[in-house]
C-alpha cells in the first residue's frame, strides 16, 4: 500500500441510526465532528446505499471508508439480517458501497468493529486470554478475541432464548419497549450471562452500545464470573473499529 493516509472515514450503521467521523487510526481518535443519519424504515439495500451514500458525500471524503454493519458480512456479502430488512441477503455490500461512493469500502460485522476498537484502544488493551464484547441496543451484538485476534461473525443475539431469541428477550431496546425497570432488565441479562459463561468462559466482558454511557445504572445488578467493564470508546467504538479494520485490509492489500 502506497501513500495512505492514516486518515480513514468509519461509518456505524445501526438499527434506528447511522453514525460516521473521519478517524485517525494510528490513535483512534476522532478528527472530525461526528454525524448522525436516521436508518431508513424500511431498511432496504437501496435506501441503506443511497442514504450512506450521502453521508459519505457530506463529508466531501474520498479515501477508504470502514462501515460497521449489523449483519454476518463474510468477504463483503451480507449472510444474515435480523435488525435490517430480509433483501439485503446475498447482497455484496462492499461493491454496492464503492459503485454508489467511488471510495474503496470495508464492511465487518458491527459488534466486531466495536470490538476491534476496545481490543486496540479501550477497555481491552493489551488483554491477554478470550475477551467477550458486547454491544446492548436495538439488538445485541457480540465479538470474541483471544490474545487479541478476532473470532468474526459471532451472534449471540440470535441464539434462541427464552421463547424468543437473546435479543428479544434482553436487548436495551426491549428494556425500553416493555418499560422494564433496570433491576427487571438486569434479571433478564443475568440469565443471558449464564449462558454465555457457560459457552464460552470469557476472562473478561465489555459492554458496549448507547447504554453503556448508563452503566452506573446496571453494572452492579450483574452477577457474571469475568470482570465486567463498559467500553472506553462508549458508543463511538463501532466508528473507530470500522475505519481500523478498513486501514487493516487496506494494509494487507499493500
Amino acid at each position: 500500500m502506497k501513500d495512505m493516509s492514516m486518515e480513514i472515514l468509519g461509518i456505524d450503521v445501526g438499527g434506528s441510526g447511522i453514525k460516521a467521523a473521519i478517524v485517525e487510526v494510528s490513535t483512534g481518535d476522532l478528527v472530525s465532528r461526528h454525524r448522525h443519519f436516521v436508518t431508513p424504515q424500511p431498511a432496504t439495500p437501496e435506501a441503506l446505499i443511497r442514504t450512506i451514500g450521502e453521508l459519505v458525500a457530506d463529508f466531501h471524503w474520498q479515501g477508504p471508508v470502514g462501515c460497521g454493519f449489523p449483519a454476518v458480512v463474510s468477504h463483503g456479502i451480507v449472510r444474515t439480517a435480523a435488525n435490517i430488512d430480509p433483501s439485503w441477503i446475498g447482497i455484496d455490500i462492499e461493491s454496492l458501497l464503492k459503485l454508489e461512493t467511488g471510495c474503496q469500502c470495508h464492511v465487518v460485522n458491527d459488534a466486531d468493529a466495536a470490538g476491534l476498537a476496545e481490543v486496540k484502544f479501550g477497555s481491552a488493551e493489551n488483554c491477554s486470554g478470550s475477551v467477550l464484547m458486547l454491544t446492548l441496543g436495538t439488538g445485541i451484538g457480540s465479538a470474541l478475541f483471544y490474545d487479541g485476534e478476532l473470532f468474526p461473525n459471532l451472534e449471540l443475539g440470535a441464539l434462541p432464548f427464552q421463547g424468543s431469541t437473546a435479543e428479544g428477550y434482553a436487548a436495551a431496546s426491549v428494556r425500553t419497549a416493555k418499560k422494564l425497570s433496570w433491576q427487571a432488565w438486569s434479571t433478564r441479562l443475568n440469565s443471558f450471562f449464564v449462558h454465555v459463561e457457560r459457552m464460552l468462559s470469557p476472562e473478561l466482558i465489555v459492554i458496549g452500545g448507547g447504554v453503556s454511557q448508563r452503566h452506573e445504572k446496571f453494572f452492579h445488578l450483574l452477577d457474571t464470573r469475568a470482570p465486567i467493564v463498559p467500553a472506553r470508546l462508549f458508543n463511538l467504538a463501532g466508528i473507530v473499529g470500522a475505519a481500523h479494520f478498513a486501514f487493516e485490509q487496506e494494509s494487507s492489500a499493500g
